[in-house]
């Protein structure tokens, strides 16, 4: 049986009393389940991957190395910067409070609407994908395709729909199981990455790619460079993605004011760890220049691995033709445990939605598990059929650009609540302020301007599913009158 969390808080009882009544939501995430769903949320198939393409973009192994690394200060900044808003308002919905809060109702609901329509379901089904893909490497009979009616239906596809759905029912059944299912698989990825680090150091370090990268470390430097790393970096920063996760779950964390703000720090600083050193283990295996037509994992290197799975052929060259089943495994696991993160928060957001009256109105009741249920569900649905169409590729292409307005909004609204709101309490106070948030900013909007002109067929069509939620807002709140 459904329930709608109360709309007013008991006036008495202890803090996490009080939370329970405004939300209907029980705290009950420690620090490890925090971190756990800031680094399972992060990890994903884009670090085994997106290697070759920023490779193909930069041409030499510094620059692979610098995208890398400006890519990840530039999440580590903003994680620590989102730690004082999720500090300020530890409430389910995360981000999108903190849009509204800042900018007004219109420009949470706009966050909101383009997640749902496809930043986050868009992202389960890409990830759900990948799981299958990297299965059928397991089980070629997974490429077959079936007719569903008018439909054509890939096996790998139905798969993909069969994750969804029970990743769905998994956090239907409460915080606890969903809880469980992200620790496990955070731990086991974390590990996995570990030992490639390892193994891709010590035993898989070829002599030959080493010397050739050192050799052509910087390439031919020049100005021409700066546009190509601006968008270079939107796939390690999108390979980095969804660290914000943990802010849509805020209302369930214990102590949030000191356990988000630290999760944040920890899992995004340990995962961009293990990213940089993902990718020295790929130069020490591999040259980053190859040729498209060569027979052999070094001949085609880095930047032509077959797939574009780098870490499948940095591992051949360590642990021979076994790497690619070793790989599938390890990117599987990955992928699990990270769309089981993105799933658990997301509903939060739709939540809060629903309880200020603009959203489907069912999203905004809890089960008995004190689960947003329907708000699961219709994330899974909308998901399924993202991944039916095919189409969910390219709108993740389309609002790369308004995700990242989207969080410099974010990260200016710090500045806008410490003139509009200057005695609220602010538990944990962003590090470095104001130089490192305006940095962000700086470096985000440098990113975005890089993006209109480089890549203007996504940008614009990005803007204008955001902005299609404009007509949208207005007959909610109009039909909520």
């Amino acid at each position: 049986m459904a329930r709608r969390a109360p709309a007013t808080a008991h006036p008495q009882g202890s803090v996490r009393d009080t939370r329970t009544a405004i939300s209907g939501f029980v705290p009950s995430l420690g620090l490890w389940d925090a971190t756990a769903v800031v680094a399972g949320s992060m990890i994903g198939s884009g670090v085994f991957i997106v290697s070759a393409d920023i490779a193909r973009t930069v041409g030499a192994p510094g620059w692979l190395l610098v995208v890398w690394l400006l890519a990840g200060l530039m999440t580590i900044a903003g994680a620590l910067s989102y730690g004082e808003l999720a500090a300020m308002m530890p409430h389910a919905g995360g981000q999108y409070v903190y849009l509204r809060t800042a900018y007004g109702p219109v420009v949470g609901f706009l966050y909101g609407w383009t997640l749902f329509l496809v930043i986050q379901t868009g992202t389960i089904a890409a990830v759900a994908v990948a799981f299958a893909k990297f299965t059928g490497t397991l089980f070629p009979s997974l490429d077959a395709a079936v007719q569903v009616g008018p439909v054509a239906v890939s096996t790998q596809q139905g798969l993909a729909i069969v994750v969804i759905a029970a990743l769905t029912g998994i956090n239907c059944d409460g915080l606890r199981t969903g809880r469980l299912v992200q620790n496990v698989f955070t731990a086991t990825k974390v590990g996995s990455l570990v030992a490639l680090v390892v193994l891709g150091l010590i035993w898989g370090r070829n002599p030959a790619a080493v010397a050739t990268n050192l050799h052509q470390f910087w390439g031919s430097p020049s100005l021409a460079l700066l546009p190509l790393i601006g968008a270079a970096m939107v796939g390690a920063l999108f390979s980095a993605d969804a660290w914000f996760n943990i802010t849509f779950a805020a209302a369930e964390v214990r102590d949030p004011g000191r356990t988000v703000p630290l999760s944040l720090a920890i899992g995004t600083t340990v995962v961009i760890g293990l990213y940089l050193a993902a990718n020295l283990v790929y130069l020490a295996a591999l040259p980053l220049r190859g040729d498209l037509t060569a027979t052999t994992v070094e001949g085609r290197g880095i930047q032509f691995a077959i797939s574009d799975r780098v870490a499948t052929a940095a591992m051949e060259v360590t642990l021979g033709h076994a790497a690619v089943v070793i790989m599938a495994i390890a990117i599987m696991i990955s992928t699990f445990g990270c769309a089981n993160g993105i799933v658990l928060s997301g509903a939060r957001v739709y939540y809060a939605m629903a309880r200020d009256g603009l959203f489907f109105g069912v999203a905004g009741l809890l089960n008995t598990r004190r689960a947003p249920a329907a708000a699961l569900v219709l994330q899974g649905i909308w998901a399924s059929l993202l991944t039916l169409s095919g189409t969910y590729s390219d709108l993740l292409d389309y609002v790369i650009f308004a995700a990242l307005l989207f969080y410099v909004l974010t990260v200016a609204a710090i500045f806008i609540l410490r003139r509009t709101q200057p005695h609220t309490p602010r538990p944990y106070a962003a590090i470095g302020y104001p130089v490192v948030p305006a940095l962000y900013i700086i470096f985000a909007t440098g990113i975005m301007l890089d993006l209109l002109i480089l890549k203007p067929r996504y940008t614009w069509p990005g803007l204008l599913l955001v902005a299609s939620g404009v007509p949208v807002y207005y007959w909610w709140r109009g039909r909520n009158a």
